[in-house]
């Protein structure tokens, strides 16, 4: 696969969306032979375009991905949400806030617009992929007419055979492990639990001819060297190695709560407590007072809701409604610049 087998290292820095992946991580990466990737998920489309642009000053010599989350086909009741809404009102009243109106939600994700951005970028993109959903057919025929590769992310086997017969060139198979949000295409589908390495057997027996892309808690060599050995596998994706670097848009008070919280056992959980859709991350009082399947699948209105408690919380280092999400082997993250982790990620010897 073109995107892939020209890298001097088949790590991708896994996209990360709301903040911590940034031009300047994804140039990084580039730069050190890995595939750096923009993550344009819900971000609004001026911010689209000045990321592209930028990549374009810094990396116009070599490729890079973007990753597009796709429509959300389940709108979600305002009676739901307002229930939730209702529920946070003491939270907000402890800091003297009022809580925020509901919000308008924007279900389409500004797909349409983020990806025609992508594609008549100043610098393309080398790789464009989808979370939470697929690209049509005439979809990948616009962005393979632009001499681009077409991935989608997946969580199932059904999800995988489904792309496959759209025509995306590869997938990327993310296992429960992984930090962010869990891609699954159904908002209301409980994600499947089976392991990174039984899920990519499963695909790679339902889709053999298709490369494949292992995401999910690989933050480690050992973990990168074992990935790379499984059948179909054409590369790895990890995200939360990277989230302490220096390029990426990570926060200070997630850096802050990483260094507290990660070396705790057990120290994230996959629930719809952060977003409203399934996702892991650090745990936090609040999602744990809130356990599944009891919580309702209110994306995107829970980040929206909770967005400004985060805020005022954060400044007084009160981590009780925290949004830092990072995948399940997270113990062992480095400070280190980008080009630094890719080479310690691909096994070389650091000194």
């Amino acid at each position: 696969m073109r995107a892939i087998k020209d890298l001097a290292y088949h790590i991708i820095a896994a996209p990360m969306a709301g903040g911590p992946s940034t031009p300047e991580l994804a140039a990084a990466v580039s730069r050190a032979g890995g595939l750096g990737f923009l993550a344009f998920g819900t971000m609004a489309l001026d911010a689209v375009e000045d990321s592209l642009t930028r990549m374009a000053e810094l990396a116009s010599d070599v490729p890079y991905g973007v990753n597009l989350f796709a429509p959300q086909r389940q709108e979600i009741p305002a009676a739901m949400a307002e229930r939730v809404r209702e529920e946070l009102k003491a939270d907000y009243a402890s800091y003297g806030l009022e809580v925020p109106d509901l919000p308008d939600p924007d279900y389409s994700n500004g797909w349409e617009e983020k990806l025609q951005a992508a594609l008549s970028a100043p610098h393309p993109p080398a790789v464009i992929s989808s979370t939470f959903g697929c690209f049509s057919a005439e979809e990948i025929g616009r962005i393979h007419d632009r001499g681009i590769s077409a991935w989608c992310t997946v969580t199932s086997v059904e999800e995988a055979q489904a792309a496959n017969n759209i025509g995306v060139d590869a997938l990327v198979v993310q296992g429960p492990e992984a930090g962010g949000h869990r891609g699954t295409w159904d908002l209301l589908r409980r994600p499947d639990t089976a392991e990174l390495a039984k899920l990519l057997s499963q695909v790679h027996q339902a889709c053999p001819d298709l490369p494949l892309v292992a995401a999910g808690g690989l933050s480690t060599p050992s973990a990168v060297a074992q990935a790379q050995e499984w059948s179909g596998v054409v590369a790895v994706a990890a995200g939360s190695a990277f989230l302490l670097t220096p390029e990426a848009g990570t926060s200070e008070v997630n850096r802050e709560f990483l260094a507290e919280a990660a070396k705790k056992d057990e120290a994230t959980l996959s629930t719809r407590a952060f977003s409203g859709r399934y996702a892991r991350g650090l745990k936090t009082a609040f999602c744990q007072s809130h356990p599944d399947p009891d919580f309702p699948p209110v994306y995107p209105f829970l980040n929206q809701l909770l967005a400004p408690l985060r805020a005022e919380a954060g400044q007084h280092r009160d981590f009780r409604w925290a949004y830092c999400l990072v995948g399940q082997n997270c113990d062992d993250l480095k400070q280190w610049p980008a080009a630094k982790v890719m080479r310690w990620l691909a096994g070389e010897n650091i000194n």
